[in-house]
């Protein structure tokens, strides 16, 4: 069937074309257009792909943006700022926990009254972990200070992040604006889309950067303070300030929105009434949700039934005059919200709803309000009649029975409460007697010693078979490797990466031992805080009926990046000197959010943020080097490791466990495969580990006391290998070896040869 695309396109002013295209790859074509100064960003699902669209364009030259990739959320929210304070165009993307991390910065930015844009690609909040999306991050912006406009398809991402900026920049305004839409609902699912043709009449309609009048840092004529203590009445009167340019937010918004209409036909009024000029029963719902009840609101009036539904296209400042005018003549409305205010008696938009109608005077109205579609719920055409339902419900009984209640949670049935499939390890299995570590009194080292491998096959895995890792993932070998050198009981705690994710699919989990999961940056302390808990316990001898044979080993593994988002309480661990391992599998990336750069990452290795093209050669700056860092600490004992060298590994797991229970911190990081993302064969994944090891990159050697010996020299054993060699192996950095990244490769080349020589003059002088 031909479609007639005249007939297709809106009217406008302006020439467009027609993209199929998903939300977040929709939010990075808006800020391509745009072509923001800088965008500091931090990988989070479901966001993350605004930060890969944007870096794919950068390497094929489409736009100008400086991508900073932050230590985490909190370090991306205070690059955005800086950079905000500087003068030019700003832009991030971040969702869930992320959002909170940043959270403390978000008022300090609106307080301040700099201009930025943000996409909330909005997702559950921990805990537990799910990474699906609903409102509960977007609730947690209510009070920051920052207009929030609202997206139900990709077409509005698009539209309200152009929008956004000039909103953000009006002289009335001169406030940051956040762009929220549903995580995965709207991020990931692919629409058609309008979009401007030319960057140029994008540029038109959002305007130069205001020149005159708005003080920056970089006006060496005009140098400002900012961000200065305040005391009252100023901090009262800075506050009044702000909330009136919110409040003038609305007005401009509806002026910007009118502008934008004349020149693409398509329109966002603050809200979007569908079918309410005559309606009795109406259902409020945001973003994707309010489109599929649309087709409830014609199904109901097809039967007769006088439905109606309001969905806000802007929630900062709240529109709720226009609400409460849009409700006047109502019976009964149900309020759906897609996140709880726990205790309050429904969700937040319940509320401000309720007080909309009282402030206005709306009385004669039942207020149904249901807390639905958490954790990614979905929301189908069924859930919207119930919805309906429970408004006719309390028409036809004349009230409220239930003013608030969940909508799609099911009862718990006791038959099906989880039961125990994995039976704890025993103790004697794990306490085999065949590895002895003995204090050296002449060295202050210890000496260790172990039985050939194959005798301690019949050790138990700490981790059961049954996970969900890639194929070939390096991860878990790597560990139960390390964890043959452990003797006896451990608790363990995992940081979020593909390690935690895999392994613990509610109601299942492959841990055999003791586990805990907490925040992605927050995994040291929290452990700290179990090693102190269980040694003052123990003191205050509150354990003893435990029956405990031996102390716990206490190990924190981390991974995907955590030593970037998390190295701040790692040091403070550190420093503290608790008992307890930090173990990293090094996979060189945020493998877990879809392999995008991480700090660990390699100079030229390609990443989904560090993309190959004709304007980018891969990660433009050279690795973290956490086991030196770590060192830097005078922690007692810090070892690389490899399963390429499984007798190296071993032997340095039970000398790191006897430190741990004895002296204190310990850290040690290996090198594990990923294949998915490492554009591997799975069989090759020791052959490359090994190959890393004899090409120098990943040397193999321990800090005992602050004494470094490297445990296998590839020079000596004549096996040093050139760099390039290893970097044949992999997809992800066979491009480093052609002509054109000659110099990448050279860069990456000499600082392995630095570091390697560094290590080598330490090896040789103990007072290194």
């Amino acid at each position: 069937m031909a479609i007639d695309v005249k007939k297709e396109l809106p009217q406008g002013k302006v020439e467009q074309r027609i993209v199929y295209e998903s939300g977040n790859e929709m939010a990075a074509y808006a800020a391509h257009q745009i072509n923001y100064h800088v965008m500091g960003y931090f990988p989070i699902s479901p966001s993350t792909e605004v930060a890969q669209f944007l870096d794919l364009m950068k390497a094929n030259g489409q736009h100008d943006i400086k991508l900073i990739p932050a230590d985490g959320e909190h370090g991306s929210a205070g690059v955005c700022y800086g950079a905000s304070t500087a003068g030019g165009r700003v832009f991030n993307a971040t969702s869930a926990n992320g959002y909170l991390y940043m959270l403390e910065q978000m008022p300090v930015q609106s307080g301040t009254r700099f201009p930025m844009v943000m996409n909330l690609v909005c997702r559950s909040v921990s805990g537990p972990l799910d990474i699906h999306g609903d409102h509960s991050d977007l609730y947690f912006a209510l009070n920051t200070g920052w207009p929030i406009l609202m997206c139900r398809d990709p077409q509005a991402v698009y539209d309200m992040n152009i929008m956004a900026i000039k909103l953000a920049e009006d002289p009335e305004v001169r406030l940051p604006v956040l762009v929220a839409s549903d995580g995965y609902f709207t991020s990931h699912q692919k629409r058609r889309v309008m979009t401007f043709t030319h960057r140029e009449d994008v540029h038109k309609f959002i305007g130069e950067l205001p020149p005159a009048g708005f003080a920056h840092v970089l006006d060496r004529e005009n140098p400002i303070t900012v961000g200065p203590y305040m005391n009252e009445p100023d901090y009262i009167n800075n506050c009044y300030q702000q909330s009136m340019a919110m409040y003038r937010a609305a007005d401009v918004y509806d002026r910007i929105r009118k502008e934008y209409f004349e020149l693409t036909g398509r329109d966002y009024p603050i809200l979007d009434l569908y079918r309410m000029e005559d309606a009795e029963v109406a259902v409020f719902l945001m973003n994707s949700s309010s489109e599929i009840i649309k087709d409830v609101v014609d199904q109901l009036r097809e039967k007769g039934i006088k439905a109606g539904s309001i969905a806000p296209n802007m929630i900062r400042p709240f529109p709720a005059k226009e609400i409460a005018e849009a409700l006047r003549n109502v019976k009964a409305v149900t309020i759906g919200d897609r996140a709880d205010s726990y205790g309050g008696h429904g969700g937040n938009m319940t509320i401000e709803i309720k007080a909309a109608l009282f402030t206005y005077g709306v009385k004669d109205i039942l207020v149904e309000s249901r807390i639905y579609g958490l954790g990614g719920k979905d929301f189908y055409a069924e859930d919207g009649h119930q919805m309906f339902q429970y408004a006719l419900d309390a028409l036809k009984a004349g009230k409220v029975e239930k003013p608030f209640d969940y909508h799609g949670h099911t009862p718990g049935d006791p038959s099906k409460a989880p039961k125990r499939v994995l039976e704890p390890m025993k103790y004697e299995d794990l306490k085999t007697g065949l590895i002895t570590v003995t204090p050296d009194e002449a060295t202050g080292k210890v000496n260790v010693k172990i039985p050939p491998l194959r005798s301690l096959t019949k050790k138990p895995k700490r981790i059961a078979p049954g996970h969900g890792a890639c194929p070939g993932c390096g991860i878990f070998s790597g560990l139960e490797l390390f964890f043959k050198g452990i003797e006896g009981d451990i608790v363990a705690l995992f940081q979020t990466g593909c390690a935690m994710v895999v392994t613990t699919g509610y109601p299942y989990s492959a841990h055999k031992a003791t586990y805990i999961h907490n925040l992605f940056q927050n995994g040291a302390a929290t452990l700290s805080g179990v090693v102190e808990m269980f040694w003052e316990r123990k003191r205050r001898g509150e354990l003893d009926h435990l029956g405990l044979k031996d102390d716990f080993t206490f190990v924190m593994i981390t991974g995907d990046g955590g030593m970037d988002i998390g190295m701040g309480p790692a040091i403070g661990a550190a420093l503290r000197n608790h008992k307890m391992i930090i173990l990293e599998y090094d996979n060189e990336g945020y493998m877990n959010t879809g392999a995008q750069l991480s700090y660990s990452t390699p100079m030229g290795h390609r990443t989904s943020t560090s993309n190959v093209g004709k304007a980018q050669g891969g990660k433009v700056f050279h690795h973290k080097d956490t086991a030196q860092i770590m060192a830097a600490t005078n922690i007692p004992y810090v070892f690389t490791g490899s399963e390429a060298n499984p007798q190296d590994l071993v032997k340095k797991a039970a000398k790191a466990q006897y430190y741990a229970q004895n002296v204190g911190l310990v850290y040690g990081k290996i090198l594990i495969t990923c294949p998915l993302n490492w554009l591997s064969e799975d069989k090759d994944g020791s052959t490359i580990i090994g190959t890393a090891v004899d090409s120098c990159f990943f040397p193999l050697y321990e800090i005992e006391r602050g004494v470094t010996t490297i445990t296998y020299n590839p020079e000596e054993k004549g096996k040093k290998v050139p760099l390039s060699d290893w970097l044949k192996m992999m997809g992800k950095t066979k491009h480093m070896t052609r002509p054109e990244y000659d110099a990448s490769y050279k860069a990456f080349e000499e600082e392995v040869e630095r570091r390697w020589n560094v290590l080598k003059a330490k090896h040789e002088n103990p007072y290194l």
